[in-house]
């Protein structure tokens, strides 16, 4: 019998996170002050997030960063993460292709969310923090920090996109579970939800909208720091356990990718597939191909544009400089929920700028049936972001059909869609829809980031 899954033993999961910052040749353009335009300290971050946390942020010098003692503890518990060859998706595709994928749907928080999120609250503890508090999409990064801040005794406060608190109550119910304080946002507890809510009434919610409210939250309460699930760069370090992972299981498998493919919202889990890899095309001269997976009716990537921007809505946050669609940008309400964020993080955009990753964007209608395939021939139900790399897998898959290639395509399986059944169930009554961009739509929001550039 064919090998199909392959699993690390315990004492090889890693023992320190890879620094992508320390191997670009174009290290990324500073993060600024907003008010003086001058690039951060470290300390300019501290009233916001954990110290150790700021400084990761801005370390461009130091290649492998070690990972705790403690936070290897509590990865043991679900890690390593299985690599498995999709022999039946493969089959289902007449593709000579060889599909494998990294399974993160099997974290306690069933999300790939949780390897940083437990950095995060580790490093709050050892600060003496108390409290900690976030924003989140579709709810994997709220749940993933919730249990996070369980493990090591921390009050967790999270503010949920308005669209995902309606459309996914059983996110909310994990988050509830792990003793966590959930409030809709926009909401009437913050000075930027109240504004955001005498603007429109009606309004849904965005990931950047929450975000300002999770740091008007922190900078307002004793003893509180701010969390962040993607787009910084000390989130991308803490994924790389993912590729590292896989670059181990890679070999027992007796392969290399050609391709590695992960869904793109700010870029968390694909720069924790990716960049290990990415490092040797760098270093070594590999000719992997990294595709970034992101929503049509989100497509920063694809349409946004290379800018300084905010972070979030209200302008909180550091300026940085990333692909945007603008931080007034108002996504529609995909059940991609993880996935419909402004921009991208700051490494990433610097990489795609300069040609080691490419972008494609997916209708959900057709994420969804990648899904549906997927999880008929492999037996996973995957989360609605992960169904976007799944679409970007068959699609290269079937060109390798087209030319009789037999390519080795990489992609990470990022959560599972168990509490994402509602999507489904409207996926299958005809009840979703795909929604499209204009180009004056987009050029209308992009606006917002362009009056900060002059």
């Amino acid at each position: 019998m064919k090998q199909k899954r392959f699993i690390l033993d315990e004492k090889e999961i890693p023992t320190h996170w890879f620094n992508m910052q320390a191997v670009m040749p174009n290290k990324p353009m500073p993060i600024l002050n907003p008010a003086t335009r001058e690039a951060l300290k470290p300390e300019d971050l501290y009233p916001i997030f954990c110290e150790e946390c700021s400084k990761q942020e801005l370390d461009q010098t130091n290649e492998w960063i070690p990972i705790p003692e403690a936070v290897r503890e509590q990865y043991a518990s679900y890690r390593s993460t299985p690599l498995v060859r999709a022999y039946e998706l493969e089959k289902a595709l007449g593709t000579p292709a060889h599909i494998y994928f990294k399974n993160e749907s099997v974290s306690p928080s069933g999300s790939h969310k949780l390897n940083s999120a437990l950095a995060q609250a580790y490093y709050a503890k050892m600060q003496g923090v108390t409290n900690i508090t976030t924003e989140t999409g579709a709810g994997q990064w709220g749940g993933s920090l919730s249990y996070a801040a369980q493990k090591f005794g921390l009050e967790c406060a999270v503010y949920m996109v308005k669209s995902s608190f309606n459309q996914k109550p059983y996110r909310r119910s994990i988050m509830q579970t792990f003793g966590a304080a959930i409030t809709p946002s926009p909401s009437m507890s913050t000075r930027a939800g109240k504004d955001l809510l005498t603007i429109n009434p009606n309004d849904q919610g965005s990931l950047g909208c929450a975000i300002s409210e999770a740091i008007e939250l922190a900078l307002s309460t004793p003893n509180c720091k701010y969390t962040l699930g993607s787009v910084l760069n000390h989130v991308s370090l803490h994924q790389t356990v993912i590729g590292l992972e896989a670059e181990k299981q890679m070999e027992m498998a007796g392969e290399y990718p050609d391709m590695v493919i992960a869904c793109f919202g700010g870029g968390s889990n694909f720069s924790g597939i990716a960049f290990p890899f990415m490092r040797h095309n760098i270093q070594k001269g590999k000719k992997t191909r990294f595709i970034a997976a992101e929503p049509s009716a989100c497509p920063k990537l694809t349409r946004g544009k290379f800018e300084y921007d905010f972070g979030d809505e209200a302008g909180l946050t550091p300026l940085l400089p990333m692909y945007t669609l603008g931080h007034s940008f108002k996504p529609a309400t995909i059940h991609a929920g993880g996935l419909r964020y402004h921009g991208a993080g700051v490494i990433l955009s610097q990489l795609m700028k300069d040609g080691f990753m490419e972008a494609q964007d997916f209708p959900q209608t057709e994420t969804f049936k990648a899904g549906v395939l997927f999880a008929r021939t492999e037996g996973i139900i995957p989360a609605p972001e992960s169904c976007h790399a799944i679409a970007a897998t068959i699609k290269e898959a079937l060109k390798c059909k087209e030319s009789g290639e037999a390519k080795t395509i990489l992609f990470c399986l990022s959560g599972h869609g168990f509490v994402d059944m509602g999507s489904y169930d409207r996926y299958f009554t005809g009840e979703i829809s795909d929604f499209n961009l204009s180009n004056e739509e987009i050029a209308k929001f992009i606006e917002s980031a362009d009056k900060l550039n002059k």
